[in-house]
Parts: structure tokens; sequence; C-alpha cells
């Protein structure tokens, strides 16, 4: 029996190889979009699952009361995961960790450039990174040990044996030994390290980090097996209080999340976590299982367009005994047949462009030809396909009675003509959703690109200030201001679009008593207004022939503003307890993300700071020449650390990678459900010619012009696809707001991404019908007439 439906199947298939390939190409498209959309959420859902200990390993967030506003984030104290391992038996083991730092590693003659961290000696106890040489309770027992993945091992020794208990020295400033040597952190990790220092060495080059009422590090806990995670956060969520006694107005709470999580789960909203990646999880799972239920719903059309070419074939079926469930088992064999040769052609196309999409999401996603349950997946995914897409005409071609196809005066009934049409219109509905959501997504994109931030990020130079270019940052500046195309030279504790180190305190006359508002505060050079193209509304900014400037402070006009000081020049401003006057006012300018409004932010002189960035902004056409000759001044006066730079710009795309990413992924998914929606409006364009073949055939007869046969047989296709558009545009409204919603500056939602999606989509399905309707209108009527 499974022999004959195959047999009949592939004979068929031969018999009409154009509709057969469009059957295919159309389930391929779909099937190898949800298999790309079904490998990147396997992928995002598998980030930091690996740990051995997930399930009792937690990241502890603050939510911070101050000044009405109440602010959630995973920075917390550096003395942290120390006095909770202290003070609570539920805390089997914690450590701190502080941001990414790509510090400068010397062996002999060799020097090079690595990314890592800082973390306390229970750190790979806590996470499971396997370990090559050394152990994890010993790899960072003592303030002088070093963890170096294996990349670095063979970069600096050429391998993890020759590597374990040899000296390094970091920074040019103190000699390390080499105590472990882990695996390279895999992909799916949110922590990518080549090196792990010792918590204590943070502390030494941060003073900063040992006290309470500062924040910026992580803090990781891992809770003893028998300990309740709800209750140990009721425990501590104000042990925060007794650090902050003297500072009425400013509240600290302390929650947990667990770690796995963070990934997926990184946005605040009133303090609380809300969302984060997930929700592109979820959009896209969604889009995968739209795409999918439009390429069954084409086959579904296709099928049934070709109804009378197999009618007769029922008939005589029927006549000689065929039952009806045997008729709807054949057809839906038939369409898992084609769904598995669909998948065959879906496999070789997800080979093709894996590469390009793990470019454009840029993700390490691999084929995954070695695991099982891919290829259950897989199979699964045949089976659901099949069943999905030949229910219907298993069920519509079944039931035709064998007497009136025989005699040749089938018609098809009314509600089957309506169930088709309701599949175009939910076709095209989801189609038009898309549309609309593309042009919103570039809308977006292209405001975030174009807005002007406040200051000109275009050939802007910034240069890491390290070793001896921070001790002599003067005479390197000066240096640099001499090179041929450079134009202005600054320095700055942060770089401008990631200005995030916050404080309270900051007093001023006619300061509201026990209110603690926050400031954003960094420390910047001479010339930074300048360099930047800031613009400055009142005031000047740092000069050095003003001694007093030491104690000046330059304010945006967020600060301003929340001060509430009508004249600003002059008047008085405390930082930290030391008192000065305000010199000038910049005018705001976007420091973070446009998803966050623009802050409080204080500009205080730093131009011999401990650390930093030299900004260099350099004429257009002389860029090369500016950096070949930063990079020949720095080698001179500093050889014994990598030279690193890179363009304010990079850090403004590095801010919008999410919405770059979804922009990009968007125009792809929406083209290709434009594309497979264009395959079924063709399969009921076809059907309905077969339908009215005799009645166009009498219009010609009776003087019917080419014109108006096409009107009659194009206004019922593209009334549905109006009635689509009509459906889609509420419901794209609704998604499009919620989406602009998370961003503090956004474009206004308007009427022509709607008309502009409405006429696209028009167009497409005019476009799409037109060949099949000009056909049956010029076809010899003489034909379909002759058996009349």
């Amino acid at each position: 029996m499974i022999k004959n439906y195959f047999l009949v199947a592939i004979r068929n298939l031969k018999r009409n190889k154009v509709f057969s390939a469009i059957n295919i190409v159309g389930l391929a498209l779909g099937l190898t979009c949800s298999l790309l959309i079904m490998l990147w959420v396997l992928d995002e859902r598998s980030t930091d699952q690996f740990h051995e200990k997930k399930d009792r390993l937690y990241s502890v967030y603050e939510r911070q009361f101050t000044d009405g506003k109440t602010q959630g984030g995973h920075y917390t104290p550096g003395l942290l995961a120390q006095e909770l391992k202290k003070q609570f038996p539920e805390v089997e083991m914690s450590t701190g960790m502080a941001w990414d730092d790509y510090f400068t590693f010397q062996v002999g003659d060799k020097i090079l450039k690595q990314d890592g961290n800082f973390a306390d000696s229970n750190f790979f106890e806590m996470f499971s990174f396997p370990i090559i040489e050394g152990s994890a309770k010993n790899a960072l027992s003592s303030p002088n040990s070093l963890a170096i993945s294996r990349k670095m091992a063979v970069a600096f020794f050429g391998s993890p044996q020759a590597a374990f208990g040899k000296t390094i020295r970091v920074e040019n400033r103190r000699d390390f030994q080499v105590t472990a040597v882990y695996e390279d952190m895999p992909h799916n990790s949110t922590l990518k390290w080549d090196y792990v220092l010792n918590w204590h060495y943070m502390q030494e080059i941060r003073e900063w980090i040992r006290e309470w009422d500062n924040n910026g590090p992580s803090t990781m806990l891992l809770l003893r097996s028998d300990a309740d995670a709800q209750k140990f956060e009721a425990k501590i969520k104000n042990f925060m209080d007794k650090y902050l006694e003297g500072n009425a107005g400013w509240k600290i709470e302390l929650y947990l999340q667990k770690f796995s999580d963070r990934y997926l789960y990184s946005n605040f909203k009133e303090g609380y976590i809300s969302g984060g990646r997930i929700e592109y999880v979820r959009l896209f799972s969604i889009v995968a299982i739209f795409i999918l239920l439009i390429a069954c719903i084409n086959f579904m059309n296709l099928t049934t367009a070709r109804s009378i070419k197999r009618s007769r074939e029922i008939g005589v079926r029927k006549v000689v005994g065929a039952i009806r469930p045997a008729l709807i088992r054949q057809f839906i064999g038939e369409a898992i047949i084609v769904a598995g040769l669909a998948m065959i052609v879906a496999l070789a196309l997800l080979f093709l462009f894996l590469p390009m999409f793990n470019t454009l999401t840029q993700k390490q996603i691999e084929f995954p030809v070695q695991h099982w349950t891919f290829w259950a997946s897989i199979i699964g995914l045949i089976f659901v396909t099949g069943l999905l897409s030949g229910s219907y005409p298993a069920l519509f071609l079944s039931s035709f009675r064998p007497i009136v196809v025989l005699k040749g005066v089938m018609k098809v009934s009314s509600s089957a003509n309506w169930f088709r049409k309701g599949l175009v219109v939910f076709q095209f509905a989801l189609s038009s959703l898309l549309i609309i959501g593309t042009i919103v997504v570039s809308q977006q994109v292209q405001y975030i690109q174009n807005k002007n931030l406040g200051f000109n990020r275009e050939n802007i130079i910034r240069v890491t200030l390290q070793g001896e270019l921070n001790q002599k940052s003067q005479l390197f500046r000066r240096q640099i201001a001499d090179i041929p195309g450079v134009t202005a030279v600054t320095r700055s504790e942060a770089d401008p679009m990631r200005m995030g180190n916050s404080t309270i305190g900051v007093d001023w006359d006619g300061k509201v008593p026990n209110t603690k508002p926050l400031f954003m505060q960094t420390g910047i050079g001479y010339d930074f207004i300048k360099t930047m193209q800031m613009k400055l509304v009142a005031g000047r900014e740092f000069g050095r022939d003003y001694g007093t400037d030491t104690s000046g402070y330059i304010l945006n006009e967020a600060a301003i503003k929340k001060i509430g000081y009508a004249d600003p020049i002059g008047r008085s401003f405390t930082l930290w307890g030391r008192k000065g006057t305000i010199i000038g006012v910049v005018q705001n300018f976007h420091y973070t993300s446009m998803h966050n409004p623009i802050e409080p932010l204080i500009f205080r002189l730093a131009d011999s700071s401990s650390y930093g960035y030299a900004f260099v902004r350099a004429e257009a056409a002389k860029t090369k020449s500016v950096i070949a000759s930063i990079e020949k001044i720095a080698k001179e006066m500093n050889p014994q650390f990598v030279f690193t730079y890179d363009f304010a710009d990079d850090e403004f795309k590095r801010l919008y990678e999410n919405e770059t990413m979804i922009h990009r992924l968007s125009n792809c998914f929406a083209a290709l459900a434009i594309v497979i929606s264009c395959l079924g409006l063709l399969g009921l364009a076809m059907f309905a010619a077969e339908q009215r073949v005799r009645e166009i055939g009498i219009r010609k007869v009776l003087g019917a012009n080419l014109q108006s046969l096409f009107l009659i047989l194009s206004k019922e296709f593209l009334m549905l696809v109006f009635v689509a558009f009509l459906i889609a545009c509420p419901l794209a409204w609704w998604a499009m707001n919620n989406w602009l919603h998370d961003f503090e500056y956004r474009v206004t939602m308007t009427v022509w991404p709607f008309a502009l999606a409405g006429l696209a989509a028009l167009a497409i399905a005019l476009f799409t019908i037109s060949f099949q309707t000009v056909k049956a209108a010029l076809a010899n009527p003489i034909k379909s007439l002759r058996s009349e």
C-alpha cells in the first residue's frame, strides 16, 4: 500500500512538473526560514545554560530609589560579594565581576593585548569552564594568580602545558603567575575572557571599589543546595540599609536573578526585570511559524487548484471500491512525500545560507549534523508540515462524488471557495504585517543613524591610554596635535557614548534637604568640547589659562534643569565634597543608548587622569596617515604596550547591534513571506482561470476585450489583498507601537508606512496574477468551447 502511494505521488509530480516545482520550492523556502530561526532560537536559549550548577547560580541586582525615581541594574558595590558570603550561611560561594578590560601582557619580547576580567578565588568552582592545567580550587587562590585561556596560552607559550607556572607581566606594572589554564570559553557564553585576574588586584587599581556607596561590579552567588532562593532574597532585600546610613533619600533593595536568565532577561522597568532578548526570541519564533503556515497554505491552494485534473482519477478509484479514509491517507501520504522532498531542498539551502546567516546575526551556529535531536526534529517537521499542508486537500479531494466527476459537470462548492479565499487573506495579512513592521523598523534605525547626537562622531579616532601614554599624556597629545591632518585632540575617562558612572555626592545652593538625585559624571581634558564639536549654550569649556578650573564644573542642560539655576555660570556646585563653580553649560547630547532619557551629567577636569582615552579628530581624507603617525609616536613612547585604537563610530554601531540585526532579519523574512504568499496567490489565480475557462471563452465570443477580461479576473484577488491589508493595519499599529515604546527617542507613527505597505502589497499581487490572468484572457475560445 505504502509503495503504491509513493508511486502514485511520484507519477503525479512528474506529470505536473511546473506545479510540483512551485509546491516544493514554496515549502522549501518556508522550511529553510523555519530551520534558520529554529537554530538561532536554540542558540539564544542555550546561552549560559551549560554551567553544571546553573540552578543554584544567581546574580544580584539592585533597585535604587532616589529623587522620586526607581532604577534597576546588575551594578552593585565591589564589597558586596564577600560580605554576603560572610553574613549568610545560605551562600556557599560568591564572586565579584567587573567589566571586560583589555590589558597588555608581556612575556619576553612578545607583547599582546587580551580581553578579560577579575574574579574571586571561587570563580572556577562556581562556573563550569573546564580547567586544562591546574585546578578550579587553586586557579585564583592568591593575589598574584592568573588564569588564562587555551588560546592565550598557545599565543604566548605554544601550549597549555608549557604555560602553567610561568610568569606574565601585566600592564608593565606587575608580574603574575599562571596558576591555571582553562578551555576557551564557548560561543554560547556571555563570559568570553582570555584571562581572569584575582579580585584583590581589581581592588588595588580601582580604589573606589572599596567604597559601599559606589556601584559598578556584578555580584554572583552560588547558593547551598538546601537553600530556598525566595526566602534568601527576602532576607537580603534591605541588606544595604546599614551601609547607607546618613544617606537619607537614597534606598537600595537587593534581588536575585538566575545567572542563566541574565542574557535573555536583561531589561529593567521600574527597577524590575522586564524582558530583553527573549522578546526577539519570541517574535522570530512566531515569524517562523507564520512563514511555515504561509508555505503550507500555498500547498493547499496549489493542490486544490489542480483538483479538476485529478477529479476523474478520484471518481474511478471510488467506483472500483476505494473508500474515503483510504483516499485521505493517500493524499496526506503524497503531501508528506512532497514535504520530504522540500526538506531535502531546505537542508541544502540551510547549508548554503548558514554562513551568511551567521554573519547577519553575529553568531557561530554550526550545521548540527551529528546531533540526533536535530534529525529527529527534521523528521517531525516533515510529518507536521505534510499533515498540515495535506489535510485540507485530502479532505477536499476525497469528498468528490464519482457520478458528478465522471460526467464532467463537477462544481466546487462556495464554502470551499470561501475557505481558499480566507487562506489567501490570512497569507497577505501576515505579509502586510511584516511589510509594515519592516518599514517602521527601517524608519527607527534610520532615525537613530541620522539623529543629531549633540556631537559629531565622524572622523574621531579613539586611542586607549595605558602605560607611558597615561603618565605622559600631555606630551603624547602635544605630539599628536602636530600631525598633519589632526584638527583637535583631547582626553576623557569615558567614551562620549558610554558615560555611565553615577553618583549621589552632589550639592548646590537651594538643594532640597535629604534628597539624593542621581547624576552621571566623568572626567575630561582640555579641548573636549571643541574636539567633539559639542555646543556650549553658556559659559566656556576648561582652559589651560584658568588655574581655578580644577574646581570648576561643566554641566549639561538636564543637570541645570534639575538644579534649577536660572543663570548658572559662576554659581556654586559641589561634587564629592569638593566645592567649585559652574563654568559652562553644554547642550544635551546622547551619552547612552536612545532607549534611555538624557540624564543630568557633570564634567570635571581630569586632564591627567590615571586611565581613559585620547580622542583625535582627523580630516576625512587623512585618517589613515594620521593613524599611522599616532601609532609611530605611541610605539616610541610606549614600547611595552600594544597600540590599540578604534573609531567613535564603532562604539555607536555596537550600541545598536540588536536593532541593526532586527532590521536586516525583518527585511529578509518580509521578502520571503511575500514571495511565498505570491506563490499562493498564483495558485488561486490558476484555479480561478481553470474554473472560469468556458466563461472567458463565451465572453470573448461576445466581444469582450483584453482589458475587461483582465479586470474581471483580477478584481477579486485585489479585493482579497485589500481585505488582508485592512486586517493587518491595526495589528501592525499595536505591535510596532509596543516595540517603539522601548525607545525614549523614536519616530512618530504616521499613516504613510501603512499606505506604502498597502500599495506594495497590491502592486506585488497585481504583478503576480497578471501573467496567469493575461494568459487566460488571450486563450483561444474555440478550444475552451469545443466540448459544448
